[in-house]
């Protein structure tokens, strides 16, 4: 009898295991194509928002698998534009992460990241990056420097939000 194949379905499996197979064995979790970050445990988010080789080499497997350049090792044979996009990549997405970890603390309302997948921010990420930068995180009322915060002018109200990340992880770690 023969075998009916999906082909559809064997990419989509063999494209997860290559994007997503060194995370799974890093964290222990399963992700899929269209994991966001509001996907991750706070493990993970946690591990990820770190600063500092451990998570940036999480970063390069996930991004270079997306893009199929190899596997995080490979980083060092990539071609210069390639190694800048790699780490452009990279620095966005530990920001999107961090501002998930400030936004589950309940310290920012919204940002423009949470609207996208993992794989879609690395693919699509000069366009994604751009309305990220358009439309910056927005600084929660509760939060006690809000007044301080309205009164600042859009550039300013981002850099404000990025001045808090390291006491936000200071703060995440008690939810851990």
């Amino acid at each position: 009898m023969t075998k009916i194949i999906n082909l559809q379905l064997y990419r989509a499996i063999a494209l997860e295991k290559r994007i997503f197979g060194p995370w799974q064995k890093r964290f222990g979790e399963s992700y899929g194509l269209k994991t966001r970050l509001s996907d991750l445990s706070d493990k993970v988010l946690y591990y990820l928002a770190q600063p500092g080789e451990p998570s940036s080499v999480s970063y390069y497997e996930l991004i270079m698998g997306v893009l199929d350049f190899g596997t995080a090792p490979d980083f060092h044979y990539l071609s210069n534009e390639n190694k800048m996009l790699v780490v452009d990549s990279h620095l966005f997405l530990a920001d999107q992460v961090r501002f998930e970890m400030m936004w589950r603390l309940g310290w920012i309302k919204a940002f423009e990241g949470k609207k996208f997948g993992l794989i879609e921010m690395v693919q699509n990420f000069e366009n994604i990056r751009t309305k990220c930068r358009e439309k910056p995180p927005e600084l929660d009322e509760s939060n006690p420097d809000y007044h301080a915060y309205i009164r600042l002018t859009h550039g300013d109200k981002e850099v404000f939000i990025r001045r808090m990340l390291q006491k936000a992880i200071e703060a995440f770690t008690e939810r851990i």
